[in-house]
């Protein structure tokens, strides 16, 4: 806790007459005493704490801390749970069956424990992206899921402001602040190059999404950590950058192949619509799955089993991760004050697009 904190249960156990047990808060603090507390003016405390322009974003950040970590808001008025995408560009997050699926477990665990669940977004791209943000800030009867699929280093600020009980989905950078539920990225990666290494593959390269999202910067990490242990060359001629959407993987891959580079005899791709775009390029190009190219995906997407070639891949579970979010968010609701970071762990789906060699 900082010191700004700690001084001020100091103050509120000479205003009340006793200490604050350890997790909870005896009294309701008011604006004045938050204003004694961090030494910022009344003023400038009723400004931050209705998120007005024109506060210190340091001094906005000390004031709401003190006030959450004091009890000004009101957790027992929490009514419902906001789930709340975050789109830098909306590449991975829209048209995508993937979060819809993860949706519906958020949605089911809601309704069996009472709660409501509504909609909302965040777009870095809009003009009013910053009314957005005080929106959501604003709004106290709200918990927060947050997906942060497309969230990078600098939008942790904005998790950072949240005083409202919050649960991050697919993001993370290090930063301990926060709760979060993830894919196991990196190992899942790392098992699938060591499959392909298995059967018989010793050239394999990268289809690399050209938005580098968190999530497939850590799936980078475990191909190329796979590699390493098994004392393979990661060759920069087999990192093939395409578009993360099924359109933009196909266009980029056609060029690639336009330049005849020459391919690997296996390809671990970033997801599932990387793969199968690529897939229909090469196919068109006269290059044969898994005859000529091996390729595993990641997501296991419903489109996956039914592809030309059925992709071979790495499954979510996708709703059960949806499960997973609600619950973990009912118990910072509840009071549970311990960061955690949960790991979704995948399963390995043997189709058709890998052949041994």
């Amino acid at each position: 806790m900082e010191r700004c904190c700690a001084d001020g249960y100091d103050k509120i156990k000479t205003l009340s007459g006793q200490a604050p047990t350890e997790g909870k808060v005896v009294m309701k603090v008011s604006m004045k005493q938050i204003s004694e507390i961090t030494g910022v003016s009344m003023a400038t405390v009723s400004n931050a704490l209705n998120y007005k322009r024109g506060v210190n974003a340091d001094t906005a950040a000390r004031v709401l801390k003190a006030a959450h970590d004091l009890g000004y808001f009101d957790e027992s008025r929490i009514t419902k749970l906001k789930f709340v995408t975050f789109k830098r560009n909306g590449s991975v997050v829209e048209d995508t069956p993937f979060f819809p699926l993860m949706l519906t477990g958020i949605e089911q665990e809601c309704r069996e424990n009472g709660m409501d669940m509504v909609m909302s977004s965040l777009d870095v791209r809009d003009a009013d992206y910053e009314e957005q943000v005080r929106n959501l800030l604003s709004d106290k009867s709200s918990a927060i899921v947050m997906l942060g699929t497309e969230m990078m280093a600098e939008d942790t600020k904005l998790l950072k402001k949240i005083t409202n009980p919050l649960v991050v989905v697919d993001y993370w950078n290090g930063e301990m602040s926060f709760n979060s539920v993830q894919i196991n990225n990196e190992d899942s990666v790392r098992y699938a190059t060591r499959y392909l290494i298995e059967k018989g593959h010793t050239e394999i390269g990268y289809l690399k999404g050209n938005f580098r999202i968190t999530p497939f910067q850590t799936r980078g990490a475990g191909y190329r950590s796979a590699m390493r242990r098994a004392n393979l060359p990661v060759r920069e001629e087999y990192t093939l950058t395409v578009g993360t959407t099924m359109d933009s993987a196909y266009t980029e891959m056609k060029k690639h192949l336009e330049r005849n580079v020459k391919l690997p005899t296996a390809f671990i791709a970033d997801n599932d619509i990387v793969a199968l775009g690529a897939m229909k390029a090469m196919t068109e190009s006269g290059i044969r799955i898994p005859e000529d190219v091996s390729i595993i995906g990641f997501d296991d997407l419903p489109f996956a089993a039914v592809a030309s070639t059925p992709l071979t891949t790495l499954y979510v579970p996708k709703q059960e991760m949806g499960r997973i979010v609600a619950r973990r968010l009912r118990e910072v609701i509840k009071g549970d004050t311990v960061t955690t970071k949960i790991y979704v762990s995948t399963v390995f789906v043997e189709r058709d697009s890998v052949r041994t060699l």
